[in-house]
């Protein structure tokens, strides 16, 4: 059989105070259009399919679009966990009453230990079990056992799942987790401070493959089939150079088969770019992506006046603009000492970047003396 496995939707994220639903919403076209053109027997998301608990509208009723195109009009089997951005009892709602139309959705250990078993004419029956994202906390009041971090409650309820396990099924772990040793991205939200979050990847190992949620880059760790597919598009400059999309995994009645990344292109890229104020408006008059989400790095060693609406003639999405050239070969405590006695200095770099020229030797004397009466009733107050 085939399924894909995605995670981290993040449906409803701002960037910079700018909403990515429209991007998110094309990106899911992707995903469905190739649902329609390559046969898979199930979607599995592995979590964080809301950025936040309580998610706005406009991301509620996308998934709903999404989702009736997947399970109604495609007839593809959904498989959903809710992750920590999600607010697990909010996602579960109806979710007995839409297991009929195909949507599964594991918000709760009751769930967990009931698996979605699908039945393929290549691998026999899978068995997808689902572990909602869970702390310690939760796992103790549940289960009444001793778990101290994040690693002794993902081994207590692995062991509780490897009890359902049947011999003529091939068993799929769904979980939404920091697997020690994995690479992270820095648009996740911690799940813990001092390292208890890290869970071992040893736990998963009876399992014939494991989908993963929570870190937003492609990877596998430990074994083949222990993979995170990566979030479903870039969610911070971080992440520029990372291939986002989902993973088509393929199972047969002895296990694991392969796994395949599938590219998702979001319409806006994030990427930094670095260079003089001049050189960078110079290449967006030709830059083809133009639009993309941009952070702006400027290695100019002098103030410039309104760079930002400079930049945004050319690249009219720079949500965040950088000055490091200031600082090159000093540290900042030096600069600040340097900046607070050169303010004259800093008024000629003004001067010259709003009027085009330089200030002629009266204007010159004329500020200084001003700067100079300045400073003399600052230190007599």
């Amino acid at each position: 059989m085939k399924f894909l496995h995605t995670s981290d939707w993040h449906l409803g994220r701002q960037f910079h105070n700018v909403s990515l639903l429209e991007d998110q919403k094309a990106v899911l076209e992707q995903l469905t259009d190739y649902i329609e053109q390559h046969q898979v027997d199930a979607v599995v998301v592995a979590g964080d399919i809301y950025d936040r608990s309580v998610p706005p509208t406009a991301a509620i009723e996308l998934l709903n679009t999404v989702v009736n195109r997947i399970c109604n009009e495609l007839k593809t089997p959904m498989i959903l966990i809710s992750g920590n951005h999600d607010g697990a009892e909010r996602l579960g709602f109806g979710a007995e009453q839409m297991k009929q139309s195909g949507l599964n959705i594991i918000s709760n250990f009751e769930d967990m230990v009931n698996p979605v078993v699908i039945k393929t004419k290549d691998a026999g029956e899978v068995a997808f079990y689902g572990m909602p994202y869970n702390d310690p906390e939760q796992v103790r009041f549940a289960f009444g056992v001793a778990a101290s971090s994040h690693d002794d409650a993902h081994k207590h309820l692995t062991e509780k799942i490897a009890e359902q396990f049947t011999d003529n099924q091939r068993n799929i772990l769904i979980s939404h987790c920091f697997v020690d040793g994995a690479i992270e991205s820095d648009s996740e939200r911690p799940l813990s401070i001092g390292g208890s979050d890290r869970v071992s990847h040893e736990h998963f190992t009876d399992f014939d493959y494991v989908a993963l949620g929570h870190l937003h880059q492609p990877q596998k760790k430990g074994e083949d089939f222990i993979r995170y597919s990566g979030s479903l598009m870039k969610y911070s400059f971080g992440e520029q150079h990372q291939k986002k999309g989902v993973t088509l995994v393929e199972i047969n009645k002895q296990g694991f088969v392969s796994a395949e990344h599938i590219d998702l292109t979001a319409p806006h890229q994030m990427r930094i770019i670095e260079g003089e104020l001049e050189a960078v408006i110079e290449a967006g008059k030709t830059d083809p992506n133009n639009e993309d989400y941009l952070l702006v790095r400027l290695m100019d060693k002098h103030a410039i006046l309104n760079p930002m609406e400079k930049l945004r003639a050319v690249y009219p999405n720079v949500l965040h603009l950088e000055k490091p050239g200031m600082l090159i070969g000093i540290e900042q405590e030096m600069a600040q000492a340097k900046l607070a006695r050169s303010e004259i200095d800093m008024f000629r770099d003004f001067f010259l970047e709003a009027q085009d020229s330089e200030l002629s030797p009266e204007q010159d004397q004329a500020i200084g003396d001003i700067i100079k009466q300045l400073s003399s009733h600052t230190s007599v107050q």
